[in-house]
């Protein structure tokens, strides 16, 4: 197979989309198959600009131009995204020919938008690689833009592009009926869950020096969230939450990472001692960062169930630890980790006193599933192949497809 993949972020860049995708890429590339990414010079967190071109474990990897304004502000962003679209299209155009698989995910918003214009231009098949839903996330969020003539351009032409690919990759049911709920062919979508960084392992409690650099001690209970807080994982729930269970004894809150809603939560949480916040940590220390938690927090906002999957859970159940997940009752997050046996799933809307019965309960473990591997269906380089070999079946698929229609296209 022939595949092109176009991501606004690839390896070393840390961030999930990067990491994922360059996980399946490197699957393919390993596998035989020709696979190039199409992404920028720049990397999430900032830092030096990388290079234009080159090859990482068979993959070759197009850095095209774009500005560098960064995230700090919405301008700026913007133009960020605009001169993405722009070089990613012609580069896509200049690599793309009739025997190509397109693989678009959903950084940056929309770009299955020009990815779509690049396969009608060059017949090559479209791929969805649907990690969030946009602009609906942007309206569940409260950007009122998104759910007025701004937002239904922008869905209208995200839906003609999900309508005119071969396939839609999404992550959950809930976001596959958010999908067909917009006119496209059942048949084109796939459920394939996100996977842990295949290297991810836990490092049990007394071998962990991070823990113990930390400060915990045997008798604590820590209940950790990793990774970005923004608004779609309800700081002012997350917070209400800590503040009702800091009666709990021995138990401990710690956040590891940053995001749009940090600054919130340690407004609300200001003096209470058995709350820490840590910063992101380096890539290499992953498998200890994540092991220092007895359980981990998830949340998600019910108005974002089926536009969004938190992909930290499926770490978290790689270095066997209980998930707490705080979101709608009967929600694709709740649902999720229920269908592992992953940990404890708590009804946002419910009283404080089932949150603390619930929290009491994890912290005893009476309620934390296995409290192991055994919590999750597989480990996680286990879990790992498994999404990228139904991948993979999806891809090969929709190549012996496309090689039978050029060969009936050269005979007719």
């Amino acid at each position: 197979m022939r595949i092109i993949a176009v991501n606004r972020f690839y390896r070393p860049d840390h961030s999930a989309t990067a990491q994922l995708l360059g996980d399946l890429a490197e699957h393919l590339a390993a596998g035989g198959h020709d696979v190039t990414v199409v992404t920028s010079r720049l990397q999430y967190e900032g830092g030096a600009r990388l290079p234009a071109r080159e090859t990482i474990s068979g993959v070759q990897v197009r850095r095209i131009w774009t500005t560098h304004f960064g995230r700090g502000n919405l301008v700026g962003r913007a133009i960020d995204y605009v001169t993405f679209y722009v070089s990613a299209f012609f580069c896509m155009l200049s690599l793309g020919r009739r025997d190509t698989l397109l693989i678009a995910k959903t950084d940056p918003p929309l770009i299955s938008v020009p990815a779509g214009w690049a396969c009608r231009l060059r017949g090559m098949k479209l791929v969805n690689w649907c990690q969030d839903l946009f602009p609906e996330i942007a309206g569940a969020l409260g950007m009122k833009w998104a759910n007025g003539p701004i937002g239904g351009i922008g869905r209208w032409a995200r839906n003609r592009s999900l309508r005119q690919a071969s396939l839609n990759v999404v992550l959950n049911e809930a976001m596959a009926e958010r999908v067909r709920g917009q006119g496209v062919k059942g048949d084109t979508i796939r459920i394939v869950p996100n996977w842990p960084d295949k290297d991810i392992r836990p490092v049990p409690r007394d071998q962990n020096a991070l823990r113990t650099e930390w400060g915990y001690g045997p008798d604590t209970f820590v209940v950790g969230y990793s990774g970005n807080l923004g608004r779609a994982h309800m700081p002012e729930a997350i917070a209400d939450l800590v503040k009702v269970t800091a009666n709990i004894d021995n138990l401990a809150w710690l956040f590891i990472g940053g995001g749009a809603g940090l600054s919130t939560l340690k407004q609300e949480v200001a003096g209470l001692a058995n709350v820490a916040f840590k910063p992101y940590q380096p890539l290499a220390c992953l498998s200890e960062s994540l092991s220092v938690p007895d359980a981990h927090l998830i949340s998600l906002d019910p108005d974002c169930e089926g536009y969004i999957m938190p992909s930290k859970l499926y770490g978290v159940i790689a270095v066997e630890r209980p998930a707490l997940a705080l979101a709608g009752a009967g929600g694709g997050l709740s649902a999720e980790v229920l269908r592992l046996e992953a940990g404890v799933a708590i009804d946002c809307d419910a009283s404080a006193q089932s949150w603390i019965a619930s929290v009491r309960r994890l912290v005893a473990r009476q309620d934390a599933g296995a409290n192991g591997r055994s919590a999750a269906p597989m480990p996680a380089k286990a879990q790992a192949r498994a999404s990228m070999d139904a991948w993979r079946e999806c891809l090969a698929c929709q190549a012996v497809e496309s090689e039978a229609a050029a060969a009936r296209s050269a005979t007719a």
